[in-house]
């Protein structure tokens, strides 16, 4: 008999097909299509996709070294020769603003990371266990947020010292009760649903239930403070760098390029430090815009898939 038997007429390709329009596919294809249709979301990806080639090109952008001192060329103003003009050494500007936004790009990337790296596991503990571990956390959390972040920036880069790594090391430390805080109001929200339960009376271990029952929920919302805490990096960075505690010479910094320039302002030479400025203005609307959107994107109340 070559008649099928009732109920194994399910055919190789037809598993292939249910496993391509898995459920996990179907949001990724709903969060593709409303980060389109999101006007704030594409505007940011588009000036922090523009942001990252320029910075990762700028050895290849930049007309002139950085670093080069041409003290004849000193404080000369727009032209086709330097785009953006020239320092106090005579020093292009337009290559040192390129470069300085590699400084930047670092800057915006390792931030998050290291944050992220300690504040994500302490919102996660916290929101899972609740009770006194969870009020002794945030209550760390709370004693490093009650500092402004650019004094505890100051203290932290005096510490350590003056390097980009030190000084990364620093940000990061100052932006971690933002990941524990984001992290743990999401795992709070996860721990109590019925997956969760389910992964507790099978036995699971609280570790395998963090990483795999709770963790995964509470994504959305570290991507959005992640974007945000770049924007932030930036923002802090180019502060302790203008206030001379920053990425030490001669690597360019935009804060440091906006610090000598300020003085050059009353006697015209305007465009020493407008550039720098322009592009931390840039550099930073773009991961708040991407942001803002992803968080509009992510919304739960928004996804026709929960």
């Amino acid at each position: 008999m070559s008649d099928a038997e009732p109920g194994s007429d399910a055919s190789p390709a037809d598993a292939t097909t249910d496993r391509a329009d898995s459920p996990l596919r179907r949001r990724g294809r709903a969060f593709a299509a409303r980060f389109r249709q999101n006007n704030l979301a594409m505007g940011g990806l588009v000036v922090t996709t523009g942001f990252l080639l320029i910075a990762l090109l700028a050895p290849v952008l930049a007309p002139y070294d950085p670093a080069a001192v041409e003290v004849p060329a000193r404080l000369q103003g727009p032209s086709l020769a330097h785009p953006l003009g020239t320092d106090t050494r005579g020093r292009d500007l337009f290559s040192r603003v390129l470069f300085g936004a590699r400084i930047a790009l670092q800057v915006a990337v390792a931030t998050p990371l290291v944050a992220g790296a300690v504040g994500v596991p302490i919102g996660l503990v916290a929101g899972y266990v609740g009770g006194r571990v969870d009020d002794a956390l945030m209550r760390l959390m709370d004693s490093i947020f009650a500092f402004p972040a650019i004094l505890l920036g100051l203290t932290l880069v005096a510490v350590f010292g003056q390097s980009l790594t030190n000084i990364v090391a620093a940000l990061g430390i100052v932006y971690i009760p933002q990941f524990a805080r984001v992290t743990r109001g999401s795992a709070v929200s996860v721990v109590e649903e019925e997956h969760v339960r389910v992964a507790r009376s099978l036995g699971a271990s609280h570790f395998r239930i963090l990483l795999v029952h709770v963790l995964p929920f509470c994504l959305s919302a570290i991507l959005v403070q992640a974007t945000v805490t770049a924007a932030l990096a930036i923002v802090l960075e180019s502060s302790l760098s203008f206030l001379g505690v920053g990425v030490p010479s001669p690597r360019p910094s935009w804060g440091s390029i906006l610090r000598v320039g300020k003085g050059y302002v009353d006697s015209g030479e305007w465009w020493y430090s407008v550039f720098p400025g322009v592009a931390i203005v840039i550099a930073v609307l773009g991961f708040n815009l991407l942001g803002d959107g992803l968080r509009d994107v992510l919304d739960p109340r928004t996804d026709p898939n929960r």
